[in-house]
């Protein structure tokens, strides 16, 4: 009896201390496991401080140059060494706005198509299409849009657009000039392109997430398709919808080679959506290897930074406009 006792009594020790063993290695791979999800975090955060601090170093001698004047002067000759960022930030935000006026609501409709209205069994090639249009490289965009788009532009849309608001306020001016065939529109119109598969696929999934007996139920009430939609579908999506036009519009935003070849490249601002322009990020494309000077490459990167001041406008704004809608859902 005393013998089996001992055996139990070893049995049992060595049992704690396989467990004993097994709890320290748990332990231990949780420690190095939050480390490195630490460290990755802080690495983002140092990376970014980085890339704020290098802007900001760069940018000093035309911030000291120029000034506030830096933001306010259209003016951009590199033999006189007379900067301005007035040009290339109207540009930026001009055709970005026109590409989410062109984008966002045609995404949505696209959505709202594959997943209300469209038959199952084409649900799936369209989806696949509108994703492999993200998978275009941007370049490619813009020789489309160089060879393809802009003369078409010019020969069968600019021209009508000029006669049909050549009497209209406000549009007389919008859309007045030669047809050139490149300008900001036609940027707007190639970044619309571009931003459309990302806001479509978003739209998509976020749309599916809606449970079918919430639509059942607004279907067995009499609502239509519309009413679904409209009252059921959108407002239960609002917040994944806003968050997909804002990837869209970072992508508009920073967007580079597509528009440097159907903008124009002109360093000035013109009323006309016709006329030629340029962007931040078509600027810097164009002009950084050629710059010749410290105040030159200065400017270049200032450019930079007012991008990337923008950029965090628009997101600090997305997360302003993600959390009231939170607070209101709360209530």
């Amino acid at each position: 009896m005393a013998d089996n006792l001992a055996v139990d009594k070893i049995g049992l020790e060595r049992a704690e201390s396989r467990l004993a063993k097994s709890l320290a290695g748990f332990k231990l791979g949780d420690t190095v496991f939050h480390l490195l999800t630490l460290a990755a975090a802080w690495a983002v955060l140092i990376l970014l401080g980085g890339v704020i601090a290098s802007l900001v170093l760069g940018s000093m001698p035309a911030i000291k140059a120029f000034g506030l004047n830096f933001l306010s002067t259209e003016a951009w000759n590199p033999v006189t060494e007379k900067f301005g960022a007035m040009a290339p930030v109207y540009g930026t935000i001009v055709t970005s706005l026109i590409a989410m006026a062109i984008a966002v609501p045609s995404a949505m409709a696209i959505a709202i198509f594959l997943t209300e209205l469209c038959p199952f069994t084409l649900r799936k090639p369209i989806g696949i299409a509108i994703e492999l249009l993200a998978g275009i490289p941007s370049i490619i965009y813009g020789i489309w849009g160089l060879f393809v788009l802009a003369p078409f532009l010019q020969e069968h849309v600019e021209p009508g657009l000029i006669a049909t608001f050549a009497n209209v306020p406000v549009l007389s001016k919008l859309f007045a000039g030669p047809p050139y065939g490149i300008g900001v529109l036609t940027a707007g119109i190639i970044l619309a392109v571009m931003v459309l598969p990302i806001v479509t696929s978003i739209s998509r999934d976020v749309f599916e997430t809606v449970s079918p007996v919430l639509k059942e139920a607004a279907y067995a009430v009499g609502c239509t398709t519309w009413e679904v939609i409209r009252s059921v579908v959108i407002p239960y999506t609002r917040v994944g919808l806003i968050g997909g036009v804002m990837l869209g519009l970072g992508r508009a935003l920073g967007e580079t080679m597509a528009v440097t070849f159907v903008i124009g490249n002109a360093h000035k601002i013109a009323p006309s959506l016709l006329a030629p322009g340029t962007t931040i990020s078509a600027t810097i494309a164009n002009e950084f290897t050629e710059a010749v000077g410290d105040l030159y490459t200065s400017a270049l990167i200032a450019l930079g930074l007012i991008l990337f001041v923008i950029t965090f406008i628009i997101l600090a704004i997305s997360r302003y406009m993600l959390m009231r809608l939170h607070q209101q859902e709360g209530r």
